[in-house]
């Protein structure tokens, strides 16, 4: 865990809560690169947030607005999904709402899951997927990695053929991923 992740922890309400310590390293993650705009939240979103979690904490530079992509119709399905399939949002609305943005957000950019979120590997997606989407992750029999079974999960929502996230062609692992395409 990084300083401005314990930082955060500093000041949460609940400091070994699951969520509180997913929170403070996914933000965390973000203010140490200097890119609070890859968390995919607007800084109000991220101002509520950081209140719920870890009031008195502050940003000193929240993100600025988010830009135009055409990649948002992408961010928008995957964010439905990932709703739709929270076992906590009935309880923690506003926080499914943000976990299900910024897990849409890191799948527009060009690494691993895992690597996009600021977390230490493939588990810790796992764990924070397995805590809210266990109904969606049992669906991956095939151990597919995350970002590519996601969009899959999109396409077959839409009723599409399933391709990649946006973010997927820039990876290091694409060939590995996905070998027809290389």
């Amino acid at each position: 865990m990084n300083e401005s992740a314990r930082a955060l922890l500093a000041h949460a309400i609940h400091p070994d809560a699951p969520d509180s310590v997913l929170f403070a390293r996914l933000i965390g993650a973000r203010i140490e690169s200097g890119d609070l705009l890859l968390l995919g939240l607007g800084a109000g979103a991220l101002s509520q947030l950081i209140g719920r979690h870890f009031p008195g904490a502050t940003i000193d530079r929240p993100p600025a607005a988010m830009l135009w992509s055409a990649h948002w119709p992408f961010v928008r399905d995957l964010r439905g999904l990932l709703m739709w399939h929270d076992r906590t949002a009935a309880r923690h609305r506003e926080d499914a709402a943000c976990l299900a943005s910024i897990i849409a957000a890191a799948s527009l950019r060009p690494d691993h899951l895992w690597r996009d979120l600021g977390l230490a590997g493939r588990d810790d997606v796992t764990d924070m997927l397995g805590r809210h989407y266990p109904n969606l992750i049992a669906r991956n029999v095939a151990n597919l990695r995350w970002k590519k079974f996601l969009a899959q999960e999109v396409a077959r929502a839409k009723g599409v053929v399933p391709t990649w996230s946006p973010g997927c062609p820039g990876c290091e692992d694409f060939a590995f991923c996905y070998p027809d395409n290389r």
